[in-house]
């Protein structure tokens, strides 16, 4: 008898241990994975047709189309509140693969850390502290007064962050850039897009290439550079962000 209550116990030990396992009993591990949004697609048929942009900004994600076929989309970082990218539609006036802001960037001091995530060149810098302008890489302009698409950091996919400009994942904006000409148009608006905002987890490196691992906490502009810059020599240019 006294065996069989044993048994009985050990059982229900067991049963519990398992239940506590897959439950996730007392929570779960330090700094575990949350799902994240699939960034982009690209399926280009290299046929006929110009390729035509539209920008959503309810959605935040850029379709593509060549003749009037979908060849791709990415999610995208529009104007934030107070710096609200504008709807109409554009045509790409410019293309420049290496290019930095002369309004928007950072300060960091002689060790290399960020002391103000959110400069612009007219701020004060402290003695040993240089101004790092914001990088724009594979720019391509859409108005006069310094709105384009760009490589930047996308910290909240569906959810605007930039200053003005188009945000666009990093490992795709070299590949719309090649895919564009000047003279292609780029409708930006308030309708949604076609494929609403779903859900889906990434391939494997897709969120690498967005400028960070999936991480614990947001990161600001400054940090996300860091974590995988793009590797292009600092250039000069006279247009403004």
């Amino acid at each position: 008898m006294r065996s069989s209550v044993f048994q009985w116990m050990g059982l229900a030990c067991m049963a519990l241990a398992l239940v506590s396992t897959s439950c996730g009993v007392g929570g779960g591990a330090p700094g575990a994975q949350r799902a994240q949004r699939k960034l982009y697609n690209w399926h280009d048929d290299g046929g006929p047709g110009k390729v035509t942009i539209h920008i959503s900004l309810p959605d935040q994600i850029a379709e593509i189309e060549r003749g009037g076929r979908p060849i791709g989309w990415c999610y995208v970082a529009t104007g934030k509140d107070g710096h609200g990218t504008p709807a109409g539609r554009y045509k790409i006036t410019e293309k420049i693969e290496d290019k930095y802001s002369n309004l928007y960037g950072w300060i960091e001091d002689e060790f290399g850390n960020v002391i103000d995530s959110d400069a612009s060149p007219g701020d004060p810098v402290p003695a040993g502290a240089v101004y790092v302008p914001a990088p724009m890489p594979y720019w391509m302009r859409l108005t006069s007064y310094g709105i384009g698409m760009h490589g930047g950091y996308i910290p909240e996919p569906g959810k605007p962050a930039s200053h003005g400009c188009i945000r666009m994942p990093k490992r795709f904006v070299p590949v719309l850039f090649d895919a564009v000409e000047v003279g292609t148009p780029v409708t930006i608006s308030g309708a949604y897009s076609r494929r609403g905002p779903e859900m889906e987890m990434p391939s494997p490196g897709e969120l690498k290439g967005n400028f960070r691992e999936i991480q614990s906490r947001p990161m600001n502009d400054a940090e996300a550079w860091r974590v995988e810059p793009f590797p292009f020599r600092r250039g000069t240019d006279p247009f403004s962000y």
